[in-house]
This record gives structure tokens, sequence and C-alpha cells, in this order.
């Protein structure tokens, strides 16, 4: 079961990044919208924040050097903190070189969790993790708009023992846990079953529970965090309530990273110094990599099960190449269908190719037919080998996150990179892979460097090739070798493709070039990436992120 979270959870937890990352300075930001994990790397320590809504751990990790795709991000930290009974957390960051200050706001809201980073006093959207356009966009250059502010009583003034009992008297004592909720602020279903039954004596329940709402809400005491045990598993809480005490811990941060996986030290009242036990797990990194690799075997398995749903019938496709060879002299040349007599007498309607003879589309329907039969005869298989491997890294990763398994068993296990078609030797391809809706291969460019390498040795002469106009970015391959055009669908998802991996993509229309790969050349001494297309059409495309997940197939 997931986490779940509560403003006064949102509260506390912020107050203790506060405590732990003020003033500490920032070398760079990872936002993999792929695995939704965002990770604050700084001088001092690592803040990793797994964002997908059934899990939402975060871990506070000893220092990591940034990679190739980290964003430089250079500040300081100035103070981490939330909004009233909201559960956003904001970090605020005082950039360097004389540049606007920006948040990075955490939105725990539903199951639309985000992270952004907001320019002030702009308000100005300069990264996001996961972009979006409803309810509140989210796309960069866009404006945040904050949700809008809780409108519960007590969010900053306590509320009155007579205000709380003129809420929840006339309400049954089954329900009065949900008029809770509804109507006061600081309160969920994690404290709400607590605050309504505080006390044995129905008598005196209720002022008890108004008691203890004023103390967790507005008092002073310090906070006893605790990882609570239920039906749903581990959940970190600030406090210990009645009827649900939980196990004593140090900090917050500690009872997540218990969540996670690492073990409490048993009978010690600290896990010791920051990251300790995070040390103890493989790099975040080798778990996201995994993570990423697991979800993209799960695409495939998809994308295989849907191959084998769309496969054409090829007996059906064999009887009209037949019933085409006995009526040749019945179809006129360049039709785009024919209607003639079947085998059985009835008449029979033949859509064709208006480019090919009569001959040539009969020959092209059983062509059709056998690959039809042989993908019928292979897919099964690799459906069956996806899901397994797939299966296999869900169980290493379970291990992993509970401290079972070490860096090198991860690192063996990452795919080869022979699975992702590179050359022995393990040098990497330079492209990515996706797979349109029609199944046709498309292959992205991993960066400037590689598109020379894509276009010119990973390619047919008779591919298509696509490129965003006037914007710098990667080089796409539709593989294609037919003629004619290849099937607008998927053109047009190249083409969003293209779109999404150039400098345009935050723009609400793209227009992408392209044309096949024969007519494109590279100048002599032109720098990498720059090339030459002759014949060129365009297509207007509209970028969409959601394509990249549904299309992947090597992440």
């Amino acid at each position: 079961m997931p986490l779940r979270w509560d403003p006064l959870l949102v509260r506390h937890l912020a107050m203790e990044l506060d405590h732990a990352l003020a003033g500490a300075h920032l070398r760079a930001l990872r936002l993999d919208g792929t695995s939704r994990r965002l990770a604050l790397l700084l001088r001092e320590a690592t803040l990793e924040w797994d964002l997908h809504p059934s899990r939402g751990v975060p871990r506070l990790l000893p220092p990591m050097e940034p990679g190739p795709v980290d964003l430089p991000f250079q500040g300081r930290v100035r103070r981490v903190r939330s909004e009233a009974d909201e559960r956003l957390v904001l970090i605020e960051i005082l950039a360097t070189r004389g540049r606007p200050p920006r948040d990075l706001v955490v939105e725990l809201l539903g199951n639309q969790w985000n992270a952004l980073v907001v320019e002030r006093p702009s308000g100005t959207l300069r990264h996001v993790l996961i972009r979006r356009e409803a309810p509140r966009p989210a796309r960069v250059g866009g404006i945040w708009t904050p949700p809008l502010p809780s409108v519960r009583e007590g969010a900053l003034v306590p509320i009155s023992l007579h205000r709380w009992l003129e809420i929840l008297e006339p309400v049954p004592p089954p329900d009065r846990a949900r008029a809770l909720v509804a109507s006061v602020a600081w309160t969920s279903p994690l404290n709400a079953a607590a605050l309504v039954d505080a006390d044995p004596d129905p008598a005196f329940a209720l002022e008890k529970g108004h008691a203890l709402w004023t103390s967790l809400a507005f008092g002073e005491a310090p906070v006893r965090p605790v990882l609570r045990e239920g039906e749903g598993g581990a959940q970190p809480y600030p406090w210990p309530l009645p009827g649900a005490e939980g196990e004593p811990v140090s900090s917050l941060l500690e009872a997540f990273g218990a969540v996670a996986g690492d073990s409490l030290k048993a009978g010690e009242g600290s896990a010791g110094p920051p990251g300790a036990a995070e040390a103890r797990l493989p790099p975040p990194e080798l778990l996201a990599a995994l993570e990423s690799a697991r979800d993209a075997r799960l695409r495939l398995v998809t994308h295989l099960r849907s191959q084998l749903d769309a496969l054409e019938d090829e007996g059906a496709l064999r009887g009209a190449a037949d019933l085409l060879l006995a009526r040749l002299r019945q179809v006129p040349p360049g039709a785009s269908h024919a209607v003639v007599e079947g085998f059985d007498g009835a008449e029979v309607t033949l859509e064709l190719d208006p480019a090919l003879s009569a001959q040539g589309n009969a020959d092209a329907l059983h062509d059709r037919a056998s690959r039809a039969a042989r993908a019928r005869e292979r897919l099964p298989g690799l459906v069956r080998d996806a899901e397994h491997r797939a299966a296999s890294m869900g169980a290493l990763l379970r291990r992993a996150r509970s401290g079972e398994a070490t860096a090198d068993e991860l690192r063996a296990f990452l795919p080869a990179r022979e699975e992702r078609g590179a050359p022995e030797g393990g040098k990497p391809l330079p492209y990515r892979v996706f797979r349109s809706s029609g199944g046709l291969e498309i292959r992205v460019g991993r960066g400037a460097r590689f598109n020379d390498d894509l276009t010119f040795h990973h390619t047919a002469p008779g591919d298509v090739w696509l490129h965003a106009r006037h914007a710098a970015g990667a080089h796409v391959v539709l593989r294609w070798g037919k003629p004619g055009n290849p099937p607008a669908r998927d053109l047009e998802e190249a083409a969003i493709l293209a779109a999404l991996h150039s400098k345009a993509r935050t723009s609400g229309v793209v227009p992408v070039d392209w044309t096949l790969r024969k007519h494109v050349r590279k100048p002599r001494g032109s720098p990498p990436g720059t090339v030459l297309p002759d014949r060129v059409k365009t297509v207007m495309a509209r970028p969409d992120a959601a394509l990249l997940e549904k299309l992947a197939v090597d992440p």
C-alpha cells in the first residue's frame, strides 16, 4: 500500500529538511520523469524523493557526484517550508550570479504528484518533473498556479472548544471522523479517529480530542516521530496517537528510510549519522536504473500483446490472394478495390493498392499472410520472456530496497548492452528505440554527437528521416523501406518524438521536416549533427510528453 500524507506530516517533514538543508550549497538537479524521481544534489547531502503516488518516499543520502544528465543548478538553500494545511513542500533557493531566486516545489496532491522549479517573483516554470495540461498546467515556460488555499477552519488560528463541539456533537459518532476531516484544518484519515475517540468515556472524548488537536496543530511540545504499523503497511507520523502509537524513531527521515527498505538498528535510539542507514543500500542511481529497466520491460510486454492482438488473419489474407489470382482479368489497372465473384459464387470486395498490379497485390497479400503467421508463432514466446525478465527485475528491486542485494548484483542484472541491440564490446547504440502504434520501429538519436552515427550508420536508404525545423534536436528515423509514404499515424508519432527531443519541445505546434534517408547528405567538414536534407516535406507536430512512455521500448 502507498504511504499516506497529511498536512501535519508534510509540515514536520519540511521542518526536518529545513534543519538539515538550510544553507546547503546546490550543485545539480535530477528530474527523471520516467521513474518520477527527484534528486537535489548538494555539496553536503543528496535529497532523493520518489514521487510516484504508489511509493512517495523521501530520503536524505550522502553527497553524490552530478552525472551527465543532471541539470546544473547552482545556488544555496535559504529554507524549507510548507503552507498551512497544505501538502506542499517548498525549498527556497537563493541563486548565484544575480539570477532571480527560485523555489523547488514538491506537490503531494491526490494522484497528481509533481516537482517544479518556479522562478520568483514571476512564477515562471523553469523545470517540471511531469508535464501536465490539467487541472493546473505544468509546463516549462508557463506560470505556476498554486492550488487553492485551504478553506477548512483552524488553519492559522485554533478554533475554540465551543466551535469544535458545534461541528461534531450533532453528527452521529460513526460519522464524526469524516465530518472532522471535511471541516477542520490539520486533520486527515491518519489522525481523525484518534481525535474523535481521544477518551474511552464518550462524555470527555470530544473535549480531549480538541485538546489533542490544539497540541498537534499549534502546541509547542517537541515532535516524537513514530513508525506505525497498520493494514496498509508501515506509516511514518510525527506523533504517537491514541490507538496508533507505533515504534519510536529519532526522525521522520529515519522512518521514511525504514519504509524504503533500510533496516533500523535494533535497540538503538538513533540511526547514527545522516545517511548511515542509506549507505547500506545500493546507490540510488542503480536502483533507479533497474526500476526504469523493469518499467521498460513491462511496457514491452504491453506492446507485444497489442501486436499479437492486432495481427491480421493470415487465413483470410491467403484466401483473398488466391481469389485475386483466380480473377486477375477482372481487376482493372490502378484500381483501389475490385468486386469479384467469390469461390462460393457470392460477390467479394477486395481492397487493393492502386500502385501495384493485380499480380503485385496478390503477392503483397501472400507476404502479409506469411508475416502474420511468423509473428503469431514468435510473439507469445517474446511475451513470456519479457514477463519473466520483468518479474525477475521486480524481485531483485524488492531485495535491493530491503538491503538484501548488493550494487554488484544490480549491475550484473541490468540489461546488457547487447540486449538493446548494441554491438559486441558493450558500446552503447547512438539511439533510443520506440515503437509506433502501427508497430514500426522509431529510432531517436541520443544527442548531437550521436546524430551522424544514427543517420549514416544505423539506417537504410528507404527509411524516413525527421528533424524539427529550425531547432536544435535529435535526428529521428522511422524504419520503413517500402514504396510510398509511411502510414500517417506512424509518421505523426515519429514527428512528435522529433519535436519532444528538440529545443522546440515546449511549443504548442512544431514543424517537423521529413524525407527519405537516401536524400540526406553530410557536407564535408560540417559540425557534428549538421546535414543537408533534400526533397523535404513538413508535418506539424503537437508535442505530447505522454507519448514518450507510451511508445518507449529501450530506456
